[in-house]
C-alpha cells in the first residue's frame, strides 16, 4: 500500500481546520456526558436532556463508552469515571448473567431476549477501546465478549456472522445483514490491536469479501443489505417499513460510505501486520464512494444524502440522517489520504460545510440527528440526540492514521494534525 501526498491547500495539513475539529469534538463530548444512568447511558433529547422515564440501552451504554474511551487514551480530562461507568453497565445490569451476552435493556425490561450480532460488536468494540484506556474490569468484559462472538456469533463456514438467536443461544435467525458485518468488521479491527491476534483480521477480511466484493461490487458498488441463510439477497425485504432505523428497505447510502472507511482501514492494518493484503479493497473502497455519492447526493434535488434508495436509485425515504453525513466525510478523508487524490478533498469539504451548516446545533448543542427533505430539522426516523459515536469518530478520523484503530491510534500518540 502506498501512501499518496495531499494536495498543497488540503484541510487535513491545516490547523485551523483541525483546531475546528478539536473544539467541535469537545462541544459533542460535553453535551453527551448527560446521557449517564444508574444502569449505563440512555438516549438525550433534543435539548441535552434525559426524558422523564430514559433508561439505559445497551447499544447507546457500549457507544459512549468506546467514546468516552477514546478522549480519555487522547488525554482529555474528565472521562475515565465514565468509561469506568460504562464497563461497569455491560458487566452488570445490561449482561445476561444466566446464559451469557447482552440485552438491550437492562434485565430484557422491554420484553426482548433475544441476543443480536450488532450488539455484542458494539460490545466488544467498547471493551477494546476502554482497555486501550486502562478502564478497571475492561480486560474482563473484552475476554468475556471475544468468548460469546467466537462460541455463537462467528461463523467459520460462512466466514460472517450469525444474526441474532434467542436468549439461550437456541434458534439462530433465518437471515444476514450487512449491517452487524460492518461492525463486526469494525470491531475485529479493533480486536486485533488490542489483542494482538491477527485472526481478526482475516475475519473481517472475510466478511468483506461476501458483503462488499462478492456482491456490492458486482452491483454497482451498491450495499445489499439484507440476506438470506444462503446469502442470496433479499432486495424487497421491509419495503413495506421502508424507514427502519436499522434494517431499511433498499440500499443505504450511508453504508456506502462507512464500508469505504473500514475497508480503506482493513487495508493499512492488514499491510501493518505483514499479512497478504489483496488489490481490489482500495478499489472496493474507492467504488463504494464513488457510487454514494454519485447516486445519493442531492438526488432529490436539495443538498444532502438521502436515507435510501430503491434499486431503481430512486429515493425512498429523502430524510437526511447526521450519521450519513458524518461518514461520508470520514471515508472522504480516508480516501483522501490513501490516494491524495484532489475530488476526495473536494468532497471532504462539501460534507463538512454541510454538516456545519445543517446538522450542528449552534443553539441546543449537538447536532441534529435528523433533516427533512427540505433540510429542516425533523423526527421520522430518529428523535432526539442520543447518538455521540459517529460525530465524535468523525472529528477525530482526519488527525490518525488509518491504522490502527481509533482507541489504539489516540492511545499510542498518534493524533496528529499535519500529513
Amino acid at each position: 500500500m502506498t501512501m499518496q501526498p495531499l494536495p498543497p491547500s488540503s484541510w487535513l495539513n491545516a490547523p485551523a481546520h483541525h483546531a475546528w475539529l478539536a473544539a467541535e469534538g469537545q462541544r459533542l463530548l460535553t453535551f453527551a456526558k448527560a446521557s449517564r444512568l444508574p444502569d449505563g447511558f440512555g438516549n438525550l433529547d433534543d435539548t441535552g436532556q434525559l426524558p422523564a422515564g430514559a433508561r439505559a440501552e445497551t447499544m447507546n451504554t457500549a457507544r459512549m463508552t468506546h467514546s468516552f474511551a477514546m478522549a480519555h487514551a487522547m488525554g482529555l480530562p474528565g472521562y475515565a469515571d465514565l468509561v469506568a461507568h460504562g464497563v461497569a453497565a455491560l458487566s452488570g445490569p445490561l449482561h445476561d448473567s444466566e446464559h451469557g451476552g447482552w440485552f438491550a435493556v437492562p434485565g430484557a425490561l422491554d420484553g426482548n431476549t433475544g441476543k443480536a450480532a450488532y450488539l455484542h460488536a458494539f460490545v466488544a468494540l467498547a471493551a477494546s477501546s476502554a482497555t486501550v484506556a486502562g478502564a478497571p474490569g475492561a480486560q474482563s468484559l473484552l475476554n468475556d465478549a471475544v468468548h460469546i462472538i467466537e462460541q455463537f456469533f462467528w461463523s467459520e463456514e460462512e466466514g460472517a456472522m450469525l444474526e441474532s438467536f434467542a436468549r439461550d443461544w437456541s434458534g439462530v435467525e433465518a437471515y444476514r445483514g450487512a449491517n452487524s458485518n460492518m461492525h463486526a468488521t469494525e470491531a475485529f479491527l479493533a480486536l486485533a490491536d488490542v489483542t494482538g491476534d491477527t485472526r481478526w483480521l482475516d475475519r473481517a477480511l472475510r466478511i468483506v469479501e461476501r458483503v462488499i466484493h462478492a456482491h456490492a461490487a458486482g452491483n454497482r458498488f451498491m450495499v445489499i443489505e439484507h440476506f438470506d441463510t444462503q446469502w442470496n439477497p433479499l432486495l424487497a425485504y421491509n419495503e413495506d417499513n421502508p424507514a427502519d432505523g436499522f434494517r431499511p428497505y433498499g440500499i443505504t447510502p450511508g453504508h456506502g460510505f462507512e464500508w469505504a472507511r473500514l475497508v480503506l482501514h482493513l487495508e493499512a492494518a492488514r499491510e501493518q501486520a505483514g499479512l497478504a493484503t489483496p488489490d481490489w479493497l482500495v478499489t472496493d473502497a474507492q467504488g463504494l464512494f464513488a457510487s454514494a455519492c454519485d447516486y445519493a447526493w442531492a438526488v432529490d434535488g436539495a443538498p444532502g444524502i438521502v436515507y435510501t434508495l430503491d434499486w431503481n436509485l430512486r429515493p425512498v425515504v429523502r430524510e437526511r440522517l447526521h450519521w450519513t453525513h458524518a461518514e461520508a466525510s470520514a471515508a472522504a478523508q480516508a480516501l483522501l489520504k490513501r490516494t491524495g487524490q484532489l475530488h476526495y478533498e473536494t468532497w471532504y469539504r462539501r460534507f463538512w460545510e454541510f454538516c456545519e451548516t445543517q446538522f450542528i446545533d449552534h443553539l441546543q448543542g449537538s447536532w441534529h440527528h435528523e433533516l427533512s427533505p427540505h433540510n429542516q430539522p425533523s423526527s421520522r426516523i430518529w428523535g432526539g440526540k442520543p447518538d455521540l459515536y459517529h460525530a465524535w469518530q468523525a472529528v477525530l478520523l482526519p488527525a490518525l492514521p488509518l491504522a490502527p484503530s481509533l482507541a489504539s491510534a489516540l492511545g499510542g500518540g498518534l493524533y496528529v494534525t499535519k500529513w
